[in-house]
């Protein structure tokens, strides 16, 4: 269940990306943060690969969004120094989201190539496209 909804959501992400003009990687992890679907879209940027998994991986490990603990993660936050932990894989911008089947944490997703806000666009379109609409 969780690739098809990969590869659904890759195909509604992608196309944003295409619309927009932005190359984007797109990652889908279990809840474990084991990625199940990676797709690099040709001249995207090098960094994105690690980003894209990175902002997966925060997602499932921390069962929110990756924008989530952005203020928190903030210099006088309570969770300042986050992003240094867990081997500095825990990203502390917007691109990053978990995937649902119900209220069940099934997975994640993260996809980064552009600005936040170009990142979370292609991620809305993919979740639209599944049906998840908690987070449009």
């Amino acid at each position: 269940k969780l690739l098809d909804l990969a590869k659904k959501f890759a195909v509604a992400a992608e196309k944003k990306a295409i619309e927009i003009n932005v190359p984007m990687v797109i990652s889908v992890c279990d809840m474990s943060g084991i990625p199940v679907y990676v797709e690099r879209m040709e001249d995207s940027l090098l960094c994105s690969v690690q980003i894209a998994q990175d902002k997966a991986w925060t997602a499932a490990a921390l069962k929110g969004t990756s924008a989530g603990i952005a203020d928190a993660a903030k210099e006088a936050g309570p969770l300042f120094g986050i992003g240094n932990n867990c081997g500095g894989r825990i990203v502390t911008f917007g691109g990053g989201f978990p995937l649902k089947d119900g209220d069940q944490f099934i997975g994640s997703i993260g996809i980064s190539g552009g600005s936040v806000e170009e990142d979370e666009s292609c991620c809305r379109a993919g979740l639209e496209a599944i049906g998840q609409t908690e987070y449009l």
